[in-house]
């Protein structure tokens, strides 16, 4: 074998990967510290913000340096102000707001990554090692209203970012009713609408979450064409229509209940209906794109799922009948495909 030269290794990857986590905590201390909505409007002096918020002054200079330096202040003359990303995806005033996700993601996430050796040696996810559960990780996190629509809100920040590019990626003029299962906050729904006047939609989910879905369509400018139901799409009777959709949700769960509800889907289809899964795709080596890799792995430690390619995908939807399986690779959080029953 030839002798590698050390000299002349490019260090950069490894020095980018041991800086990688501590730029995200800064993202998620200034965010749990309200150095966001502090700033949403308006600016203040780190002597101004550290009074406010209860904070050393000295640390809070070095946060707000490393905010500036992430893109996410803006400092002149000594006063900071967020930048327009902030504002949009930062603040909780925000309708576009990640800030839910960011939380969940530093006070969850976070936990359950640090177990991801352990993830990578036992194939299994890390509820029970990391917090003493056997139960779904949804239904153990958010026990409280004001939990479940944070979580949801930060959600509909990557819906508001990838439910628009999905539904112009596709064809969906041949159908009529689209019923949106786990739709949440019917982001999938309404820029399904907006784009194709032909449709109506249902946005299925659990009860708990249909108040914030109800009070998100009606602000659209599509409500009349959307309605809201509860129910669970595992066990219970399925709205009707001539198209379902499911985004994020397969990427959650094992092959088996994957299996079960593409046939409870299959079967409540009328003939030449459709399926419309909004995932991100992997590439066929798994080697990319980097936010699906990322994602894989991050199902493996929080979830029962995992990503896939589109001719993964396309095997289990042909073993459930559907047909003329397409996929669309977007620049978007999520891909999508397109699958029909004949």
């Amino acid at each position: 074998m030839p002798t590698t030269d050390l000299t002349a290794a490019d260090p950069t990857p490894v020095i980018d990967l041991l800086n990688g986590f501590r730029k995200s905590k800064v993202m998620f201390a200034a965010a749990k510290l309200g150095v966001f909505d502090a700033l949403h409007g308006t600016t203040h002096t780190a002597g101004e913000l550290a009074a406010k918020l209860g904070l050393d002054p000295a640390a809070t200079v070095g946060l707000l340096g490393a905010c500036q330096m992430l893109g996410l202040l803006a400092a002149e003359g000594g006063r900071y102000a967020n930048t327009p990303t902030a504002d949009a995806y930062l603040t909780s005033a925000s309708p576009n707001r990640m800030l839910g996700y960011a939380n969940y993601s530093d006070t969850v996430l976070w936990k359950l990554w640090e177990h991801l050796d352990d993830a990578i040696r036992e194939g299994t996810h890390r509820w029970q090692q990391t917090y003493g559960w056997d139960g779904p990780i949804f239904s153990s996190f958010f026990k409280t209203p004001e939990a479940m629509r944070e979580f949801l809100m930060g959600m509909h920040g990557f819906g508001l970012l990838s439910s628009p590019v999905v539904v112009n990626a596709v064809d969906l003029s041949p159908f009529t009713t689209l019923v949106d299962l786990g739709g949440a906050t019917g982001h999938l729904t309404i820029a399904a609408c907006r784009r194709w006047p032909n449709l109506r939609g249902v946005v299925f989910d659990l009860p708990v979450a249909i108040p914030l879905a109800d009070e998100i369509v009606a602000a659209s400018d599509v409500k009349t064409r959307i309605t809201t139901a509860a129910g669970d799409f595992f066990t219970g009777d399925l709205p009707r229509g001539d198209l379902y959709a499911v985004g994020r949700i397969l990427h959650d769960w094992t092959e088996a209940k994957i299996h079960a509800l593409l046939a409870r889907v299959y079967d409540a289809l009328p003939g030449g209906g459709g399926l419309l899964i909004a995932e991100k795709l992997l590439h066929d080596d798994k080697a990319g794109p980097p936010g699906a890799v990322l994602q894989s792995l991050n199902m493996l430690v929080c979830t029962e799922g995992k990503e896939r390619t589109l001719a993964e995908y396309a095997d289990l939807l042909n073993a459930h009948g559907f047909r003329n399986v397409t996929g669309v690779k977007t620049s978007a959080p999520v891909d999508a495909i397109l699958a029909r029953k004949p």
